[in-house]
């Protein structure tokens, strides 16, 4: 590989592709091989072509439908996954895969079949998932209200609604916000405390480091806090 490319990812995989963001040689038969082109990586002779690592008869599949990727594998003898360096986020990420024509061919023909048939899982799916949701967030919300009775009125909700969502990644879709732990609940209204009550936005957008801009806040977050807590500690 080029030197100014990114260093392989640890092996995880059977076989893996990569696309070269710089025009670089093959290994093997030294021909020049353009940026953007895909590689196999060997531990002796570096990038090599497609053509010298034995799988230039194979198809790029691109990333997107997952019903696709899943039989376009199960029926070619030979697959790899097609990963590229993100600058930004500074890691390797998946595109695809690469595998047989025939293969991709006869999965492209059985997902047209079925594709209705999906298409209503998927929005079953969809409905079921929105229904738990709901519930979840009920549940969350009374959550807050036990823990931080003097909430504002609405606050409760927006809170929930916010750590709740679905695919966010946030504290409300762990497994211990989803049996409202009070650890759990109690980070996601410090969370949205902190953005809505203070001045934590504004020091960010000053360029405040975030931990100096939390220490800076600190006190004023205890004290909403503690406000919203009060009629809970006067019981």
């Amino acid at each position: 590989m080029n030197p100014a490319e990114p260093p392989p990812p640890p092996p995880g995989e059977k076989l893996l592709v990569f696309i070269v963001r710089n025009n670089t040689k093959c290994g093997d038969c030294g021909q020049e091989i353009d940026h953007g082109s895909f590689v196999r990586l060997d531990p002796k002779l570096g990038a090599l072509c497609m053509a010298c690592a034995d799988m230039d008869e194979l198809e790029f599949l691109a990333s997107g439908d997952a019903a696709l990727t899943r039989r376009a594998a199960k029926y070619s003898s030979m697959t790899a996954v097609v990963l590229k360096w993100s600058r930004s986020r500074k890691r390797y990420e998946r595109q695809g895969i690469v595998a047989e024509t025939a293969a991709i061919e006869r999965a492209e023909t059985e997902c047209l079949a079925d594709a209705p048939a999906r298409e209503r899982q998927r929005q079953r799916r969809a409905v079921q998932a929105v229904a738990e949701d709901a519930v979840h967030a009920a549940a969350f919300v009374e959550k807050i209200r036990t823990l931080f009775p003097s909430c504002p009125p609405g606050e409760a909700e927006a809170i929930a609604t916010h750590a709740c969502r679905r695919h966010s990644g946030r504290v409300g879709r762990t497994a211990a916000a989803k049996e409202l732990d009070e650890t759990a609940v109690t980070l996601a209204v410090r969370a949205a405390a902190r953005h809505r009550h203070t001045r934590y936005d504004k020091l960010l957008d000053k360029g405040v480091p975030r931990d100096e801009a939390r220490t800076e806040i600190a006190a004023a977050l205890d004290a909403v806090l503690m406000k919203w807590r009060a009629s809970a500690a006067r019981k």
